[in-house]
């Protein structure tokens, strides 16, 4: 079901949108989150370094794809709240028809150099074989991951957040449940693990199809799918490179950060595995409630109603806050059983490590809430710069952070959290003057 966020109450909508969203995401992240645990507790530390180091190449292509599709989605949103719908079915036709070619391309590219990229990330070797393993099989399935990728953003878009979200349901448990067959039962280990991820991501992707089919009258388009407009393309591609490319230097960063950890033996590998999955849980709901906030204010400003997107952005900071609040004590209070997720009884080192991690980094979580809401206010405006570079920013700096603090200086665990805070200071320092002149330059509209 579609909805117009151009008029009505606003938290209520930004609510109801959010909270899909949000649960979305959190079986997303249960991906690699039952990868992570199964394999650790079933396999080995050795394993659980595997995954955790295929984990950053693997987030940066999707996220890539997701970044492409999430360009592509602000331009429908602003195009559905400008109700042009010839326009629209145009846009949808020439995003989906370019992403298939694309995603065949890029896992044709990524099967044959999967090696080759984990050498370059000093990957030890005797768990190189299995990340390589890990990630061809991923890269099988990539075209899944971008028509459900597609497909989500594209009902998002509409102001439908709750569908994709049944089906992720869906393709979240069944990768459990192939998990459990693959690895516990059938002991494949990481091949095993990869290939239930895969398996699960082709069955949401199928969902969704059928369901839009069937129940979505708006994207039935028939033989309009075939449309293909180059001039579309290429602004759907200005705008979601900007996004992908913001995507992917968080990963970037992440596997540069991974560069460091590598080095320092299997037990803090296994740690950074474990404190990634915790902090991809409790960030990722920050990055919704700002991802609402842009399907929001892009509508709003297709429809010209400049106020009311102001008004949207303030209710967005309050959800922020109130969600930010509540995973920093649930995180700092439970950071030792939730570290026990991750690894089996004999490991004590890897648990202490990522203790005193999650002790400090539940702290900061509300610095990465300011940055989220910053950057889905300058989407919502169609101003996709300011979150490249300074994402960017980010990221340089939580590396040269990491690379000081425990290359250099020889420091904890637990100074990865500080070079997260390094980063996202660098990041605000950015942002909060640009949004300073840009909310004043919206006001002059009223």
């Amino acid at each position: 079901m579609t909805t117009d966020m151009t008029h009505g109450r606003i938290i209520p909508q930004l609510t109801e949108f959010t909270i899909p969203l949000v649960l979305g995401n959190l079986f997303q992240l249960t991906y690699n989150a039952a990868d992570s645990v199964i394999v650790g507790k079933f396999v080995g530390d050795d394993a659980l370094a595997a995954v955790g180091t295929a984990g950053p190449i693997m987030n940066m292509v999707i996220l890539f794809i997701s970044g492409m599709c999430m360009g592509a989605g602000i331009l429908m949103s602003t195009l559905y709240g400008a109700k042009k719908q010839e326009q629209l079915e145009r846009q949808i036709s020439t995003s989906l028809l370019g992403g298939l070619a694309f995603s065949v391309a890029v896992t044709i590219l990524l099967l044959l150099f999967a090696h080759p990229i984990l050498e370059l990330l000093q990957v030890p070797e005797d768990i190189i074989g299995s990340a390589a393993s890990y990630l061809r099989i991923i890269f099988v399935g990539l075209i899944f991951t971008f028509i459900y990728n597609f497909f989500s953003n594209t009902l998002r878009a509409l102001g439908d957040s709750r569908v994709p979200l049944y089906f992720l349901i869906i393709s979240a448990l069944l990768n459990v449940v192939g998990d459990l067959f693959f690895v516990v039962v059938l002991k494949w280990g990481v091949p095993g693990s990869a290939l239930a991820t895969m398996l699960s991501e082709a069955l949401c992707c199928l969902c969704c199809a059928v369901y839009i089919k069937k129940k979505v009258p708006l994207l039935c388009l028939g033989k309009k799918w075939r449309v293909f407009d180059s001039s579309i393309l290429w602004r759907t591609f200005t705008y979601g490179i900007t996004s992908a490319l913001q995507q992917m230097c968080v990963q970037l960063g992440k596997i540069c950060v991974q560069t460091i950890v590598n080095v320092q033996g299997v037990s803090f590998i296994a740690a950074f595995t474990a404190i990634n999955r915790v902090d991809d849980f409790a960030m990722t709901p920050q990055q919704n409630i700002a991802h609402a906030s842009t399907t929001f204010m892009a509508q709003n400003r297709g429809a010209g109603k400049i106020a009311r997107m102001e008004k949207g952005f303030l209710c967005s900071i309050l959800l922020e806050l109130i969600y930010t609040a509540v995973v920093s004590v649930l995180v700092f209070v439970f950071a030792r059983p939730i570290m026990g997720l991750f690894v089996g009884t004999d490991s004590e080192e890897v648990v202490n490590l990522g203790v005193s991690y999650l002790s400090l980094i539940s702290i900061m979580y509300v610095m990465p809430a300011a940055t989220n809401i910053i950057q889905g206010f300058f989407r919502g405006l169609g101003d996709l710069k300011v979150t490249l570079v300074s994402t960017i920013l980010n990221m340089s700096a939580r590396f040269l952070g990491a690379w000081v603090m425990i290359h250099i200086l020889h420091g904890g665990f637990d100074r990865l959290a500080w070079a997260n805070f390094v980063g996202w200071v660098a990041m605000l320092a950015f942002q909060i003057p640009m949004f300073l002149v840009r909310w004043r330059k919206e006001k002059q509209y009223l």
